[in-house]
């Protein structure tokens, strides 16, 4: 097995792919035992949720009573401060890199896609937490910088330019998922690098990303969505920085 074959197929897609003689139940078991690793370890990587573990060991509170209720970066940057959100972003961007490499080892680049997804879903709906967690935009962002590092340099700049010229992240997080599946397919296409079967789970990423903005995309109609602002904040310890206190 050369390094480029386990990073195509993992352990389990080389054994199937090298299984000339393999039974057709045995292939099929051994397929299926793969998808559920994947899918179950991204799940429970994605349900370790940064914020409310931050929210609740330093400050004595969960995120998800506090601003916006939204239990990720950006809530917990208006609530305790920048440092505060910077850890929270490390974690979310941490855990996602972990799951990609949970599911690259399990079953190479399919397993990678089905396990980063499920981290998204683990992020929005932690089974630790009551399923009441973030909107998955970190987790996805790093999902794709690491499957489609091209499609996520265009992606990001088209979100910089949006959250500079509006200062609204929420504008900015729902174009640039939107816009994923068709940039991913365009490059694809191009280039034909990468799983073809990846299209669908840049749609159904995108659809979960914008649907759990709904209510941002409601605010931002009636214009009374908060923009991106850093004042003072009064917390201390790792959120002792800045906050608008939305």
């Amino acid at each position: 097995m050369t390094f480029t074959e386990f990073l195509n197929n993992g352990f389990i897609g080389n054994i199937l792919s090298g299984g000339g003689g393999m039974s057709g139940a045995k292939f099929t078991a051994l397929y299926i035992t793969a998808f559920v690793v994947s899918i179950v370890a991204g799940y429970l990587f994605g349900s370790i949720n940064t914020a409310i573990i931050i929210s609740r060991v330093v400050y004595g509170t969960d995120i998800r009573t506090q601003g916006s209720k939204n239990a990720g970066m950006t809530n917990m940057l208006r609530v305790y401060g920048k440092k505060a959100a910077i850890f929270t972003l490390l974690g979310d961007l941490f855990k996602t890199f972990f799951t990609f490499v949970a599911g690259t080892v399990v079953f190479g680049v399919r397993g990678a896609y089905f396990a980063c997804f499920m981290c998204i879903v683990g992020h929005i709906f932690p089974v630790f937490y009551r399923f009441r967690g973030g909107k998955g935009v970190a987790a996805a962002a790093m999902m794709v910088l690491l499957l489609d590092p091209i499609v996520f340099l265009i992606l990001l700049v088209i979100f910089i330019i949006i959250v500079v010229g509006t200062k609204y992240v929420s504008l900015g997080s729902i174009i640039v998922a939107g816009l994923y599946p068709i940039i991913h397919d365009s490059i694809y296409r191009a280039t034909a690098v990468g799983w073809s079967g990846a299209g669908l789970i840049t749609v159904l990423t995108a659809a979960l990303i914008i649907w759990r903005h709904a209510p941002n995309i409601k605010r931002l109609s009636n214009k009374t969505e908060p923009k991106l602002s850093i004042g003072k904040s009064k917390n201390k310890n790792i959120g002792g920085g800045n906050s608008d206190g939305k």
